[in-house]
């Protein structure tokens, strides 16, 4: 494994640096000047747009180092992980797009209030924050990863870099800005990502040596992770992508629904590729670097390439860093805003955008305090999928099952999957359970419960309607 000298550091870190400073600039010219602008790109994204940032937000820096991590311990089928969500977007595209559309929100919570009501539109918000909340401490490290292999400098240094940079492009351009910023972003870290695997590929020999060499379950569709976790993992990603923030937020800002479920599709055909070349780097650091940190499986190779090459590679994952981390806090952003401050503040359309602004600054350097104490991205990850998961179980109830229409038992069955998902997690999934089982039966079975309960306060809501309708 090479080492960089002083004049390939400064050919890398410039050319890092002149891309930020271009996409800055960009970010800055097409900024935001509305809260239309910076909530929902004023609904007028094309279908094309909208599929890339929705497979950005799935295949980010957390996905990236992490599924490469993943693969690198447990091997080929850690690409799993990734191709969940390719197969989830359709899913999303075919059962709920036309719904959520329809109610005019731009939030999970807000179009599931349409039933329950705003106790459980604030409860879905609050979880909804503490998920994404995490999902960017989990960008974070997976992006100080890279930066820190190449930068020479420490993990928190980094992620501070990350933050300030992430920073900047969400709370000027808004969904707007970052749509169109994402498109150059995307379009660099699909070829970093190609790069890497070419020239993992070439170290290795190609597969042969590899498939040879290994232990055989690193080629298995299971590998060691284990059909069970497999399972969890397709069903917590699908699950999801059905109620995360950022997704909701981007098909609402296409001109139809016929874009929305069409941006989809286009989702489905950028992820598929990039999951499986992801698992191939993994591997291949594996194969070459059996001794170092499964979290630097991915940034390892930039060592080897020459340092024009690796400049390249190194600004596609920082654009890979800076997407992941801006979508999400964007989302972040969007809730705090829509569901909390506008209804208590009832504040103008400049008193509102001023707000969100200095609302992105906290939001973009928050997880930074949480950077440390993370050392497995991707099952942070899936936990973060997980607790998602138990709001996408209510929002599909709330659409297709109207004799389930208790907002007690919607509440008590999100804040019940919430904390179940949340204390099995971290006693280590007891029993060989993944937490993901838990947050996928929990609010089902409370609300099946609850809807065997008498609820006399609703009952009595319902009898004063009929009373005023008479």
């Amino acid at each position: 494994m090479n080492t960089f000298n002083a004049e390939d550091t400064l050919i890398i870190v410039g050319i890092v640096a002149a891309y930020i400073l271009f996409t800055t600039w960009l970010t800055w010219r097409l900024r935001s000047k509305s809260s239309g602008d910076f909530m929902e790109g004023s609904r007028a994204m094309p279908a094309l747009v909208v599929g890339i940032l929705l497979m950005s937000e799935y295949i980010g820096a957390k996905s990236t180092v992490g599924t490469a991590q993943a693969a690198f311990e447990d091997g080929f089928a850690a690409s799993w992980s990734v191709i969940g969500a390719a197969i989830g977007f359709p899913l999303f595209g075919f059962l709920l797009v036309k719904r959520i559309y329809s109610t005019g929100k731009i939030t999970i919570s807000g179009a599931i209030a349409e039933k329950y009501g705003n106790t459980t539109k604030n409860i879905i918000s609050v979880i909804m924050i503490y998920a994404l909340l995490l999902v960017n401490v989990g960008n974070y490290v997976s992006g100080a990863a890279a930066i820190a292999t190449i930068l020479k400098v420490n993990l928190p240094v980094a992620a501070f870099i990350t933050a300030i940079v992430s920073t900047f492009y969400f709370s000027f351009g808004g969904m707007k800005g970052l749509a169109w910023v994402t498109m150059l972003h995307s379009g660099l870290k699909y070829l970093g990502i190609i790069a890497i695997m070419s020239f993992a590929l070439y170290k290795t020999g190609g597969f042969t040596p590899m498939i040879e060499q290994m232990p055989s379950y690193y080629w298995t569709w299971d590998g060691h992770i284990g059909a069970s976790t497999i399972v969890a993992w397709l069903i917590g990603t699908i699950g999801s992508i059905f109620c995360t923030q950022f997704v909701i937020q981007a098909i609402s800002s296409t001109k139809d629904v016929r874009s929305a479920k069409r941006a989809t599709w286009v989702a489905f055909f950028f992820c598929l590729p990039i999951g499986l070349a992801i698992a191939v780097i993994g591997v291949a650091a594996k194969y070459l670097h059996p001794e170092i940190n499964s979290l630097y499986a991915m940034p390892i190779f930039l060592q080897d390439m020459n340092p024009w090459m690796a400049g390249m590679v190194t600004t596609s994952l920082v654009a890979s860093i800076f997407v992941s981390v801006s979508t999400v806090a964007l989302a972040i952003a969007s809730l705090v805003v829509k569901d909390f401050y506008v209804p208590y503040r009832k504040p103008t359309p400049e008193q509102e955008f001023r707000a969100t602004r200095w609302l992105s600054l906290i939001i973009g350097f928050l997880p930074l305090i949480f950077v440390l104490l993370v050392p497995e991205v991707l099952k942070l990850s899936f936990f973060t999928r997980a607790i998602r998961l138990s709001i996408s179980v209510v929002a599909v109830i709330a659409f297709y099952a109207p004799f389930f229409k208790s907002a007690r038992g919607a509440n008590a069955g999100l804040i019940g999957a919430c904390v179940a998902t949340s204390v099995w997690y971290l006693l280590g999934d007891p029993f060989g359970i993944n937490n993901m089982y838990i947050a996928l039966v929990t609010p089902a079975i409370i609300m099946a419960i609850d809807h065997l309960i008498p609820n006399r306060q609703e009952h009595k809501s319902h009898q004063r309607v009929e009373q005023r309708g008479v």
